[in-house]
């Protein structure tokens, strides 16, 4: 079904989301991204949905007005964030309903097409070209070669924004960063970006307690301890902090911190 495009019905640092036909949206990225971004997050989340994650089904690639876009099934529904924002559910439901999702997703077989780790950050060309210092780029290298192989699945975004609340229950979007890895990648990723919130909301304690109401719920779901589960997202947060440097998302203050810390983390693992 060919669609055309709609009224705007969200936005994210990295794209925009319009109506496009009934019971379609169309994801269409912004300038500086290219068509491999779009191909490459429609093949993942292609691979998400087959896999029987909680995904919503592509159906289609596009061009629109220059821009390079998915066309993906409409989610109708709040986003969690919004209903944490709102008050209408507790840090304790929000912490539930995260932890649920990433503990669905990590029990799933990775598909075939899932880079693991190794593949998908641990590339020199990646790394290069200037953004990065050139010894955090090395370390970075390095550290991933440390770390052991998993054949787990990572979501590799996981946080409330990303979640619709849908009638049919919550469904998470934004699969561009899955990955083969262990669960520590993505309890890394959700913990700095509740970090990320506290500094640009009005109530830094809400996304504060909804990050410890996830980290509590996901270590009753995997019978771990908090200090077990501490552990085993701690190698990764250099890797998560590297990830949004490489993005547009970082400011000046917060970059010269996330640099600080990586370069620290990278003394830390000599």
């Amino acid at each position: 079904m060919r669609g055309s495009m709609g009224e705007k019905i969200g936005e994210g640092a990295w794209s925009d989301v319009h109506a496009w036909a009934p019971g379609q949206v169309v994801k269409l990225f912004k300038a500086g991204f290219t068509r491999r971004h779009s191909w490459w997050e429609a093949r993942m989340t292609r691979a998400a949905f087959a896999a029987g994650t909680p995904a919503p089904e592509v159906f289609d690639e596009v061009t629109v007005e220059g821009r390079f876009g998915v066309v993906l099934q409409r989610l109708d529904g709040p986003t969690l964030l919004q209903l944490s924002r709102s008050g209408a559910i507790t840090p304790e439901q929000t912490g539930a309903i995260l932890a649920n999702l990433a503990m669905s997703v990590h029990r799933t077989a990775p598909p075939p097409d899932v880079l693991p780790l190794r593949d998908r950050d641990a590339q020199p060309s990646r790394l290069s070209g200037g953004i990065l210092p050139e010894h955090i780029a090395t370390g970075i290298l390095t550290l991933i070669e440390r770390l052991a192989p998993a054949d787990g699945l990572c979501h590799g975004d996981l946080h409330p924004d990303n979640v619709i609340m849908t009638a049919a229950g919550p469904r998470l979007i934004d699969w561009g960063g899955a990955t083969r890895a262990p669960p520590g990648l993505d309890l890394a990723c959700s913990h700095f970006l509740s970090e990320v919130a506290q500094e640009n909301v009005p109530d830094p304690e809400r996304p504060r307690a909804n990050s410890a109401a996830m980290q509590s719920a996901y270590a009753r779901l995997a019978g771990m301890s908090l200090a077990a589960l501490t552990a085993a997202m701690e190698p990764y947060l250099p890797i998560i902090h590297v990830r949004f440097l490489l993005g547009p998302a970082a400011n000046p203050a917060l970059r010269a911190r996330l640099i600080q810390r990586v370069e620290a983390a990278l003394r830390s693992a000599d």
